[in-house]
């Protein structure tokens, strides 16, 4: 029996490490803000009503302040995005006890406050969604969500016990 002949391989030079590619997503350290933006809304709401007051209360909120919003955005191909807000939006829910609470915190300590009710659902626009709200005292509100912007102590005082969601 033969075997065929072996060719012998050369050897091979070791190979360099190669950089490590940073994901854009963990690339830098993400910074600590000397604000906070939270948005509560109440935990009974169907899935929907959750994400359509989040939306409401996040453009609010983007009104709060003049430097509250990013740059606008820009992809490789030259494509122009809108500005989004600067920092990141901790979400929390909250029963109605606790929303009507955290309402009163944030109106004592005066911090920039979005709100909607559940009147705002039976209204189709702008005018008749602040009319439902002018016609209702502070402490009577029937509040499905509110959002709150404002140095990071004062905010964490205004969320104190809420459960973020998820």
């Amino acid at each position: 029996m033969t075997t065929a002949p072996t060719t012998p391989t050369a050897p091979t030079a070791p190979t360099a490490p190669t950089a490590p590619t940073a994901s854009p997503r963990t690339a830098a350290a993400t910074p600590r803000f000397d604000t906070k933006i939270a948005v509560i809304v109440r935990d009974d709401l169907a899935v929907w009503q959750k994400l359509n007051v989040t939306a409401f209360l996040a453009s609010g909120i983007a009104h709060a302040s003049d430097d509250i919003m990013g740059k606008r955005y820009e992809d490789a191909s030259g494509h122009d995005y809108l500005a989004l807000l600067r920092e990141p939006v901790l979400c929390y829910t909250a029963d109605a006890g606790a929303l009507t609470r955290t309402h009163a915190r944030a109106l004592s300590r005066a911090v920039p406050t979005a709100l909607y009710t559940a009147d705002m659902f039976t209204t189709g626009n702008d005018d008749d969604n602040r009319a439902a709200v002018r016609a209702v005292p502070a402490d009577s509100l029937d509040l499905v969500g509110l959002a709150v912007y404002g140095p990071r102590g004062i905010v964490d005082k205004i969320t104190k016990g809420l459960k973020l969601h998820g």
